[in-house]
């Protein structure tokens, strides 16, 4: 896996092809991008084949022409999304950037890659920690006193945090309802996951093009397996196996969108997943990642604004088909309300150069565009989780994400992470904001089932009127050491550390 992330943002309700403009006027118009001495994309793309995104107008005149561009530049076309008006294109050009920027009809592009081609981007915090037998043992002797419960629902503190456990008892989500999990793939074999799992609304995205042949979906191996914890917090069966889900009765997806090897998560595979899951009846999107290879994507750099324009316009339509996303705000303790952050990990695909940036004005995709739900991560005690990211008027809402440091729930594990599935058949406990916007988007999925006709923007206003504030600590030194870890700002209608609240499932269904 790679490096844990950091963070993500939401607008709309015009026809789909006046909002892709309007919406982008939202977005910054200039910004601090990488310093001079970062390899040029002609520099990078002279070492072999780079992918483009190339953003026109949607009519077929102007596609066409650009397509033969694309030819004349020495780029090919992987695929054309008509509606967004978007392609994916391949060049090994060193030119190719400048020359198609240059092109009639072409209103931006540019590289969403700096390494070459070859024959991780989520928001966990370190590795798994598998449940042992003896844990499973003493977990399920626990579980059992609760005649409701699932055999490892005792270590399931997140369940309890936002009523999930409760909410289940009434309405515990409609078949009606699908989370598309777009992340590292699912194993839909998994018993708990299996009952609930939507094939005709899976896919493989990778490189920009959906593979929907069987099984395409599933993880490339056993340690790829965060999309698999992922979609068991949404949506595990509540069937007498393992553990529940917060909506453990609504239908669940996989949209792989992660690079073999790397598990990097390209801006192209992306655009393919949101456009997938709006034109296959997706009502909610989980995004536990930041697209790579640029942890923010600076709108003065061609390429990064290439890539911001690209994916919103994705996302933009996914909304206007009546889906909405959530995305997690990440683990590095950034205050996204600041003024600057250094990132020191930019580009994440070949050597990083550090740079300051304005996150107002540098983007974290796609938690930062109009319309998507931006989770930071509490624990136990529900206070924001040490590594999460926060940000007053940045962070929409907040749901359990786990803290294994200074927030120890007394469960029979002890463990103050989250416990989920895992690719065969396994379960593990794991922390993150990653597995924050999931809690939230299973309690998205109950509004959801409750009120099948609400809107996107609708559903996000729910989830945030039906959250619980805790307003900020009076001291948030998490060490002992005499320094704040965090300022909150904001108060206890909405602040930075939790947006406008921690998700409530059980109001949810009532």
């Amino acid at each position: 896996m790679s490096q844990p992330r950091s963070r993500r943002r939401l607008a709309l309700a015009v026809p789909v092809v006046l909002s892709l403009t309007a919406s982008l006027g939202f977005l910054p118009a200039a910004a601090s991008a990488a310093p001079s001495t970062q390899p040029t994309t002609a520099e990078r793309a002279a070492e072999g084949t780079l992918t483009y995104v190339v953003n026109t107008a949607v009519d077929r005149g102007t596609i066409a022409s650009v397509k033969r561009a694309v030819a004349a530049a020495g780029g090919t076309v992987v695929t054309t999304y008509d509606k967004i008006g978007v392609l994916v294109a391949h060049s090994a050009n060193p030119d190719f950037g400048a020359q198609i920027r240059a092109a009639r009809g072409v209103q931006s592009a540019g590289a969403t890659r700096t390494a070459p081609l070859a024959a991780a981007g989520t928001t966990d915090v370190g590795g798994a920690d598998y449940l042992t037998a003896a844990e499973a043992a003493r977990t399920e002797a626990a579980s059992a006193a609760d005649a409701q419960s699932e055999p490892l629902e005792a270590d399931q503190w997140d369940l309890r945090a936002i009523g999930a456990d409760q909410a289940a008892q009434i309405n515990p989500g409609s078949r009606k309802v699908t989370v598309a999990v777009i992340d590292t793939g699912v194993d839909d074999t998994h018993p708990d996951l299996a009952p609930n799992f939507s094939a005709s609304q899976s896919a493989n995205c990778v490189g920009g093009v959906a593979d929907t042949s069987e099984g395409a979906w599933r993880p490339y191996t056993a340690d790829d397996y965060h999309g698999t914890h992922v979609a068991g917090e949404i949506a595990a069966a509540r069937n007498g196996i393992g553990v529940a889900g917060v909506a453990p009765g609504v239908k669940v997806s996989a949209i792989k969108v992660s690079e073999p090897d790397t598990s990097l998560f390209y801006p192209e595979a992306v655009v393919c997943a949101f456009v997938f899951a709006a034109d296959h009846g997706v009502e909610i999107t989980n995004n536990s990642y930041y697209i790579d290879p640029w942890l923010y994507n600076c709108m003065d750099d061609p390429d990064q604004k290439a890539v911001v324009d690209a994916v919103n316009r994705a996302q933009l339509y996914a909304q206007t088909k009546g889906t909405l996303h959530l995305a997690s705000a990440g683990n590095s303790n950034h205050d996204l309300a600041s003024d600057a952050i250094v990132d020191t990990s930019s580009p994440n695909d070949t050597t990083p150069v550090e740079r300051t940036i304005d996150p107002s004005e540098c983007l974290d995709l796609p938690t930062q565009l109009p319309g998507v739900v931006t989770v930071s991560a509490t624990g136990v005690k529900n206070l924001k989780s040490y590594y999460s990211s926060y940000g007053h008027k940045v962070v929409d809402v907040a749901a359990p994400g786990g803290d294994r440091l200074y927030q120890i729930p007394d469960t029979p594990s002890r463990n103050g992470r989250i416990l989920s599935t895992m690719p065969n058949n396994a379960y593990a406990f794991l922390q993150g904001t990653s597995m924050a916007a999931p809690h939230a988007s299973g309690v998205a999925a109950l509004l959801k089932s409750t009120h099948p006709w609400a809107t996107p923007a609708q559903l996000q206003l729910m989830l945030k009127a039906q959250a619980d504030n805790p307003g900020c600590p009076e001291s948030y030194d998490q060490n002992g050491d005499g320094t704040q870890d965090a300022v909150c700002e904001g108060g206890t209608r909405v602040n930075g550390f939790y947006g406008f609240g921690i998700v409530n499932a059980l109001r949810a269904v009532k």
